[in-house]
């Protein structure tokens, strides 16, 4: 097969040779000798040529399919063969759109970037031995004049094609690690916000804007550098041979020779040189890594390792505070919102809390505990609008809830109970008023040392791929010993999943979990946290009234102090107190005390589904 492309190519060679001889013999041997008959017999000659050429070069593709299919045939095995493992392995639902890609798009980019580069090496090689024995036939001298530059030419590209070839893979990874950036921010923004990671995102962002443009940078200086070659190499002949001319005359050469030599120079040599150049240089480059990806070994990912790097990201920020990453995207603004405000007050005691299972140490480098002596929560004269002069969704409210408190939120729909869990959580800023934890004031969770002690888990729960216990431990940068993780499945009611999943270690599919199962294992990982202030927006409705009630028991019995967004008349029973949301005013009361006191929260429990309780 080789063979036969070689010898189809000779026959390009001979129209080279023959272009450039063609011109100097019509000149020399017709024109300039008075037979000008014999001039366009040699110029029909090298028509000729050019014919017999494109011919050959039909003949070339014929033979260059030959060589190229079963480099495609032997990609698209290889694809294949991989997806199947992964798929056997149970990673195929993280590489099935990977394969489709790679089987269609970049095997095709494989074959046809691997066609042109044996084109442009096949014709440059033969162009250029076509256009040597066609100078050593006109006049050896020739050569003396043309070799020389086109050799440093080649010598400098040769030299810069490695390093060219590195900053080019250095490009397409930025360029490609920064798409996969953007696209991971926007995907998880959600995630981003709720962690307080903005400024982190934006900055991981940055540095690979940078990284591309120092690489784009590198990149146009190999670029120029391969300009500089392609003129040594092409285009310095052509000036040194005009300027040798006298010289060249001197010794013998003809004037149709030095046409002829300019013609082989313009005409065969410079084309092909750039061809070369510019093939070897982008199309070769972007081939290796086509050709590494496809061929390279497909290892699953480590545990861990499989979320987007702005979810990583966020998680290394989760470890820092406790907070549930999908929680904490702000709720959005109510259409037209009546205003919660009132003063609310804690009882004289909270219940006491009966002795729960062991909870794990405080994590190395979780703040002390605070005061006891200090209430859990405290707000005054809170506000907060989403936006310049709009309606304060939460106004002027006042609250104090105790160490150890187990506290429901309810009220209508939009009303700001949502927007209310997040400024606890720390996730918006008020307008107004004060915020305390412990009698410290509340930040975002990036920049408050004491986010660890919150934790805000959403209806929507995060869970990521990897192992359940990477799951569990997202909010215990230190890590938890074992029992106390068993503990923490057991007492929110996950104990039958992970017996289904094959236990803590077993690598899980988010998407193969139901929302309720998503759900209790974001209720372990935040039960296992070191946070003392959970904050549950909503965070059981995936569950059935009896898993609810477990989840919420589990965390009332547990050291520290619960708050409930309630959507069960079943949760708001189960609380030490309610506070009702009513859009003017913010009441707060046992259950029998709010049914006397509160119209509003009259209403909802008459909205209830009776089996709901």
């Amino acid at each position: 097969m080789l063979l036969r492309l070689g010898g189809w190519s000779l026959l390009e060679s001979a129209q080279t040779f023959l272009g450039g001889y063609g011109v100097a013999a019509a000149l020399d041997r017709g024109f300039l000798a008075g037979q000008p008959v014999v001039g366009l017999g040699w110029l029909a000659v090298a028509a000729a040529a050019v014919v017999a050429g494109g011919a050959a070069t039909h003949r070339v593709f014929h033979r260059l399919a030959d060589l190229v299919e079963p480099l495609r045939d032997g990609l698209v095995r290889r694809v294949v063969g991989s997806a199947l493992s992964s798929a056997v392995a149970g990673r195929g639902g993280r590489t099935g759109h990977a394969a489709l890609s790679r089987l269609t798009h970049q095997t095709e980019a494989a074959r046809d970037g691997f066609a042109g580069l044996v084109m442009v090496t096949r014709s440059f090689v033969f162009t250029t031995a076509g256009v040597v024995v066609g100078l050593a036939t006109l006049a050896p001298a020739l050569l003396l004049v043309v070799l020389p530059p086109l050799a440093a030419g080649l010598v400098l590209f040769i030299a810069a094609l490695r390093p060219m070839a590195a900053r080019q893979q250095d490009f397409l990874r930025t360029d490609e690690e920064l798409a996969a950036r953007i696209g991971s921010d926007v995907a998880g923004l959600r995630d981003i916000v709720a962690c307080g990671a903005e400024a982190r995102a934006a900055d991981a962002a940055g540095e690979l804007i940078d990284a591309q443009t120092r690489a784009a940078r590198a990149l146009a200086r190999w670029a120029a550098v391969r300009t500089l070659a392609l003129g040594l190499a092409g285009q310095a002949p052509v000036v040194l041979l005009l300027a040798a001319a006298p010289w060249l005359q001197a010794r013998g050469v003809t004037a149709g020779e030095l046409l002829g030599a300019l013609t082989y120079l313009t005409q065969a040599l410079l084309p092909a040189l750039n061809t070369l150049m510019t093939g070897l240089g982008t199309a070769g480059t972007r081939l290796l890594v086509i050709l590494d990806r496809l061929t390279g070994p497909d290892e699953p990912p480590a545990p861990g390792s499989s979320t987007a790097p702005a979810v990583r990201a966020v998680e290394q920020d989760a470890a820092a505070g406790a907070v549930e990453p999908d929680a904490a995207a702000p709720a959005p603004a109510p259409d037209s919102g009546p205003r919660s405000r009132g003063a609310v007050t804690a009882p004289a005691g909270a219940r006491p809390r009966t002795p729960g299972p062991r909870q794990p140490a405080p994590q190395q480098g979780t703040p002390a505990e605070p005061d006891a002596a200090a209430p859990s929560l405290e707000l005054r004269s809170l506000s907060f609008s989403y936006g310049p002069g709009a309606t304060p969704v939460i106004d002027c409210l006042d609250l104090l809830v105790e160490p150890g408190e187990h506290l429901a939120v309810v009220g209508p729909s939009g009303i700001g109970k949502s927007t209310l869990f997040g400024l606890v959580a720390g996730l918006l800023e008020p307008d107004r008023g004060t915020l305390l934890i412990g009698g410290a004031p509340v930040h975002r969770p990036d920049r408050d040392p004491s986010a660890a002690r919150r934790a805000l888990i959403p209806q929507e729960a995060y869970v990521f791929g990897g192992s359940l216990r990477d799951n569990l431990l997202y909010l215990c940068p230190g890590g938890v010993p074992t029992p106390d993780v068993e503990a923490a499945v057991r007492a929110v009611g996950l104990d039958g999943v992970v017996r289904g999943l094959g236990g803590l270690d077993a690598r899980i599919d988010p998407a193969a979990l139901s929302q309720g199962e998503r759900q209790l294992v974001a209720l372990a990982r935040a039960y296992v946290a070191p946070a003392r202030l959970v904050l549950l927006d909503e965070a059981t409705c995936h569950l059935d009234p009896a898993a609810e009630a477990r989840a919420e028991r589990a965390f009332a019995d547990r050291p520290g102090t619960l708050l409930v967004i309630a959507h069960r008349l079943s949760s708001a029973r189960r609380a030490d107190r309610v506070l009702v949301l009513d859009g003017v005013s913010a009441t707060a009361g046992r259950h029998e005390e709010l049914l006397e006191r509160s119209p509003t929260y009259r209403d909802l429990v008459g909205q209830w589904h009776p089996q709901a309780g």
